[in-house]
């Protein structure tokens, strides 16, 4: 079943494209990409003279899709300005398996509950980016949840088990004497029957997918069609040196709040500022001092998923609140517990969200508290005192005290 998006579904050939498309310059299609296999196979895919089948795949394994994971989708998007069909696959059921690609150990396993709710908001998020026109959306469970055992066992002779042992990440589990499932060992298989099912002419992925994208190429000649390109995008660092990753929390949802993302942006390190700008906005960064590249960047990340008043705004706050060390507009506000004495360190850990009441009591002694204004040190302060104050821990959180 094709789903719909926007005014229209797109079927197989149905866009009519000039035969000119095969003679776009290949590097606008390409731009940063690190591999595009095999040798000359895009030109030749091109040179068909007709709308190409562009397919990237995404597991429901978090709730979002980061700045990171929204590279390829650019990718997507340009062979989609080119006229081509992005076939965006929704993996509701590999995601019940769980991709072993850059796991030292087998991915938990979300309930179909969670699965299901990270499936809904994925295709808002994905359309940020593409053209929802030109997409196809596909989910994976409508052919793998049907094939019989007889037909997983023919997908299973497409590849050798010495094949799939020589990944990186299985070598190194089997070097560990870790456990790794036969179903780890099912998944390349499935992602690869995905590009069976949808006849897949170019399928995109991170550097990390380079193994399961080759296997498509491979099961597709098995199944009679001819093999995919694989063209492989960069994997975006983020500002803490490490993969940008939704269960890590170092991310930078499509669809988060102007302010977050704005604010996210601008812990990016300065020397990380030109990967940045190359991978996520595509272009240089603009001269000048790295602050300014910063604030660039950040106005563009926001304005693309919220438009360009919200980024307006956005630095707006962000200047107020993180710069100028003032209050946002709007406060939420804390109730004060019963009583006549607070104990601070407990507030922090209950209204102000930080981790553990050690971690409260050294930003108190460190003057990362204040109290209108004024820096609070005390562990112990009386309700009457603290009753209507504004309370500043670290530079972003405010908090306007009220009691119960």
């Amino acid at each position: 079943m094709r789903r719909r998006f926007g005014a229209r579904v797109l079927r197989r050939n149905s866009a009519k494209t000039p035969a000119s498309v095969a003679l776009v310059a290949i590097s606008d299609l390409t731009r940063n990409a690190v591999d595009v296999l095999p040798e000359g196979g895009l030109e030749a895919k091109l040179k068909l003279g007709r709308p190409l089948r562009v397919k990237l795949g995404i597991d429901v394994t978090s709730p979002d899709i980061h700045v990171g994971r929204a590279i390829p989708l650019q990718r997507m998007r340009a062979f989609q300005d080119q006229g081509h069909t992005g076939v965006l696959i929704i993996g509701d059921y590999t995601t019940r398996i769980g991709d072993p690609s850059g796991r030292s150990a087998e991915r938990p396993i979300l309930s179909d509950q969670e699965i299901d709710a990270n499936a809904t908001t994925y295709l808002e998020q994905a359309m940020v980016v593409l053209d929802a026109d030109r997409t196809e959306v596909r989910y994976n469970g409508e052919w793998l949840s049907k094939l019989s055992y007889a037909e997983v066992v023919r997908l299973a002779r497409t590849i050798t088990v010495a094949r799939m042992l020589e990944r990186d990440d299985f070598a190194k589990r089997m070097a560990a004497r870790e456990p790794i499932s036969v179903s780890e060992l099912l998944y390349p298989l499935m992602q690869a029957y995905d590009s069976v099912a949808v006849e897949a002419d170019v399928e995109l992925g991170g550097t990390d997918q380079l193994y399961n994208l080759l296997a498509g190429r491979e099961v597709m000649g098995h199944y009679r069609l001819e093999p995919q390109v694989v063209l492989t995008t960069p994997l975006l660092l983020s500002w803490d040196g490490e993969k940008m990753s939704s269960s890590v929390g170092n991310n930078i949802p499509l669809t988060a709040a102007p302010e977050e993302m704005f604010g996210k942006t601008m812990r990016i390190p300065d020397e990380m500022l030109p990967q940045w700008w190359q991978l996520v906005a595509e272009a240089e960064p603009p001269a000048g001092e790295p602050m300014e590249a910063k604030l660039a960047l950040a106005r563009w990340i926001v304005t693309r998923s919220h438009g360009a008043d919200a980024a307006r705004l956005a630095e707006e706050h962000f200047t107020r609140v993180v710069r100028q060390g003032e209050a946002p507009d709007e406060v939420p506000e804390v109730p004060l517990p019963a009583g006549d004495s607070v104990h601070v360190p407990a507030l922090l850990v209950a209204g102000f969200g930080v981790a553990s009441t050690s971690d409260a009591r050294r930003l108190l002694a460190q003057g990362g508290v204040k109290l209108n204004g004024e820096v609070l040190g005390e562990l112990d302060v009386t309700c009457e005192r603290l009753a209507g104050g504004l309370l500043q821990v670290g530079k972003r959180r405010f908090g306007r005290l009220t009691k119960a």
